[in-house]
């Protein structure tokens, strides 16, 4: 799943480099933490929320078949 929000964020975001994920595990399940450069915060989070909220969308799909939970946060 990790994979997934890199290869997402880093398609949209100016300063590919500047992509940090990082995968933390508590009583919710997963937790990706997603880092990006200050000026692409903008970019990622998108119009509304879309963006964002269209990851976390497809991460609930991915972690369901699975049968687990996930949580992104973008930091």
């Amino acid at each position: 799943m990790k994979d997934l929000v890199v290869f997402i964020a880093k398609s949209i975001v100016n300063e590919p480099d500047a992509v940090e994920v990082t995968e933390e595990t508590d009583e919710r399940g997963l937790v990706l933490k997603l880092t990006v450069a200050d000026e692409d915060k903008g970019r990622i989070i998108g119009k509304q929320g879309r963006i964002a909220g269209a990851m976390r969308t497809l991460l609930r799909v991915k972690a369901a078949k699975a049968g687990s939970r996930v949580t992104l946060e973008i930091i």
